[in-house]
């Protein structure tokens, strides 16, 4: 069975010969597993042969990235979404939050104008390289970006951010919106002009230890309606939609599930995020990766964690709706043996015992329609980008040497307009 068909009977509620799965290990433990026995020369996927493969485009204001300050414990720089960052040269914390771009609206306008769509926020070179790569050894490819309340901490101080959410939910689901449109324009743009995807991964922290940094009324507010347009359209190309959001965030799941989310990543287990409760009250609308407490994984008695994958294996992976991962991300205290000891315990626990009755049929990549269908419940008369029309009426063909051609993507409205936005989507002063 190939990963690919793995993963789609997985999401699809089936069981499959074995769960998959991927880990996400620090550049500073990859490093000390250099020296531990990983080959220098094999990619951490290669070795483990894991299921998936990831490609995306930065969406970031790109702003220039420079060395402010550095000795030889910390380096301060400055960061492509304008702000200024203090972290350890190895880059083994979470860096402190020197300074952030948007201190007004008016910073807010500026930086939009950095957010338009551009044939040069893909890596066309190794990007599609790395693409066909994965596409041949059949792994399932998600396209891998960001929208939501996490990816504004970019630009926003934390506390005035949440704050502005409560008291200018407008603006803050404006700011939201806008990123998330150009995520679905570049994703629309690379699937025009070569690369394949099977799912996205979307990355969006919104809980810490005791429960969601904001209340469900306000995810409602500001981040549904960009949460709802970005999965309808991923799945209107029969893309898969996964959630990365770190903390306690079950208060947010029945929201996420009506919005459409299919699986919900990583399930930090120190905020109570237990994927056994999670199976038993979801799982029917919803897949789970992760879970799995990293903190036992350089225990000297290993059979904590053996304990930890065989009780939770037992549970998530029956009947389908369950991907390994870590419940966070491998720091670089655990040791290369400590980790393949892991991957043994994985491998033991997460075959299912009776082979699959019905394997998932490869599905060819779904690729770009010259005309989209806009779900009802998405905003807008013109759909959802200015190169995407409203309807199902078909589209003459494009001359073979056209389609030779790349797709540019769209351009933004220049300042006279009518049109604020970068899309034409959303209209200024839109009731």
């Amino acid at each position: 069975m190939t990963s690919r068909e793995r993963v789609l009977m997985t999401l699809n509620h089936k069981e499959p010969d074995r769960i998959p799965m991927v880990d996400s290990p620090w550049s500073a433990t990859l490093n000390r597993w250099k020296n531990e026995g990983l080959p220098s020369d094999i990619d951490i996927n290669e070795y483990f042969n894991w299921d998936f493969a990831f490609n995306g485009a930065d969406t970031s204001p790109r702003f220039p990235v420079r060395t402010i300050e550095k000795n030889d414990t910390f380096i301060v720089a400055t960061t492509p979404y304008g702000g200024k960052r203090r972290n350890f040269r190895d880059y083994t914390t979470t860096p402190e939050v020197i300074d952030w771009p948007i201190k007004s609206k008016d910073d807010w306008k500026e930086i939009k104008k950095k957010l338009a769509p551009e044939f040069t926020r893909v890596d066309w070179a190794t990007g599609l390289a790395s693409n066909n790569k994965a596409k041949e050894e059949a792994k399932f490819i998600f396209y891998g970006g960001g929208y939501g309340f996490d990816i504004l901490q970019n630009y926003m101080k934390t506390e005035e951010l949440l704050i502005a959410m409560v008291e200018e939910p407008d603006w803050i689901k404006e700011m939201i919106m806008t990123l998330a449109e150009l995520n679905l324009v570049m994703l629309e743009f690379m699937m025009k002009n070569g690369f394949a995807f099977d799912g996205t991964f979307f990355y969006n922290d919104m809980g810490y230890k005791n429960g969601p940094l904001f209340s469900p009324e306000t995810y409602m507010k500001v981040h549904f309606q960009a949460d709802r347009m970005v999965f309808d359209y991923c799945h209107s190309k029969n893309l898969k939609v996964f959630l990365h959001s770190c903390g306690n965030v079950k208060q947010l799941i029945p929201m996420l599930i009506e919005a459409g989310l299919d699986c919900l990543q990583p399930l930090e287990v120190k905020a109570g995020m237990d994927v056994r409760e999670l199976k038993a009250e979801f799982g029917d609308k919803l897949c789970f990766m992760g879970g799995i407490d990293v903190r036992l994984m350089n225990l000297p008695d290993k059979s904590k964690i053996e304990e930890e994958i065989r009780s939770k294996f037992e549970v998530a992976k029956k009947g389908g709706g369950y991907i390994y991962h870590s419940d966070h991300s491998i720091p670089n205290n655990v040791s290369f043996q400590d980790f393949c000891a892991v991957m043994e315990l994985v491998k033991k626990y997460g075959v299912y015992e009776k082979p699959p009755v019905e394997i998932e049929q490869p599905v060819e990549v779904m690729q770009v329609q010259e005309s989209v269908s806009v779900p009802e419940k998405t905003p807008g008369k013109k759909g959802l980008f200015k190169f995407l029309k409203r309807g199902k009426e078909p589209v003459q063909k494009e001359p073979e040497e056209k389609k030779q051609k790349p797709v540019e993507p769209p351009q933004t409205e220049s300042e006279g307009t009518e049109k604020k936005n970068l899309f034409g989507f959303l209209k200024k002063g839109k009731k």
